[in-house]
């Protein structure tokens, strides 16, 4: 479209007015400035818009045709800018969230709660995928942004900012309080049969990790879908489960599980947010990733 929109909106004005002069001052510019839109819109589309009376002005055939689809044009713009100010304000929008079992329950949950009550009118989706997927989703550009666990590989703009500790640890059921009160060393550890979760998973990946660093391989006897599943299976004497401690802690509360002692024991962790800092976000989930951080 080559007329420019700011002589539609004059066009607009004058037709409901009915006079350039009160056009002009509707639209608080000049009335040589109203009649030089007109004249520049008359000649792009090659026909007369406005018959000129003694009273004013009154649309041709053409300039009625016109000023209907002109109408509908800037009630849709309108309609578009309370829409875009309704998101400002927090009355409407979307947010789209990639995380783990682990950063939903412990972490975003209770965040996703307060906001939700704060902004109804704020739609949120979640998909609930391990880590190595939620950044995938953030690289593709499915999710604004991802609740993960560390570490997490750096990539070209990638924002990553830790929010919340978390410790992996081994635990066991009845069937191994014989190793209650020792101290194994990762050797030990990966001679007993392991519960741990599958390799697509971050957790898995950091244990892999941390093991390989002290000289053994990982070898689990169960490989999970979920830590929850693991602690079940551990309360169960199926064997010793590695998960973050979370995800045990009602199980180690009721004495259900007790934690092994390992040395070296892996290295606190952490929950982390991360987005693309290339990607501009929604005022929404601005807002959001404002109140978790």
């Amino acid at each position: 479209m080559s007329v420019n929109l700011e002589w539609y909106r004059v066009f607009y004005q004058t037709a409901l007015s009915g006079s350039v002069t009160r056009a002009a001052e509707a639209l608080f510019i000049t009335q040589p400035a109203v009649s030089q839109c007109i004249r520049q819109l008359e000649a792009e589309l090659g026909a007369a818009l406005f018959v000129r009376t003694p009273r004013g002005v009154r649309l041709t055939g053409e300039g009625q045709a016109l000023f209907d689809f002109v109408q509908r044009g800037l009630d849709s713009i309108g309609q578009g800018e309370k829409l875009v100010r309704q998101m400002n304000d927090l009355e409407y929008g979307d947010i789209r969230i990639g995380a783990s079992d682990m950063t939903l329950e412990f972490f975003l949950l209770g965040h996703l709660e307060r906001f939700h009550k704060e902004h109804p009118g704020v739609h949120i989706s979640v998909t609930n995928v391990p880590t190595p997927d939620t950044l995938a989703l953030l690289h593709d550009g499915k999710i604004d942004f991802g609740a993960v666990s560390s570490p997490v590989e750096q990539r070209p703009g990638l924002v990553v900012r830790p929010v919340a500790e978390i410790q992996d640890v081994f635990v066991a059921g009845a069937r191994f309080e014989a190793l209650r009160g020792k101290t194994l060393s990762p050797r030990e550890l990966c001679s007993l049969p392991l519960i741990c979760l599958e390799k697509n998973t971050s957790t898995r990946r950091y244990l892999d990790s941390f093991l390989l660093d002290q000289g053994v391989e990982l070898r689990p006897e169960f490989e999970l879908a979920t830590s929850r599943l693991i602690a079940q299976f551990a309360a169960r004497g199926m064997g010793v489960g590695g998960l973050v401690r979370h995800f045990a802690q009602p199980l180690l509360d009721s004495g259900r599980l007790f934690e092994l002692s390992l040395s070296p024991a892996p290295p606190p962790r952490s929950i982390c947010l991360v987005f693309d800092s290339r990607a501009p976000l929604s005022h929404a989930a601005r807002r959001l990733l404002e109140q978790m951080t």
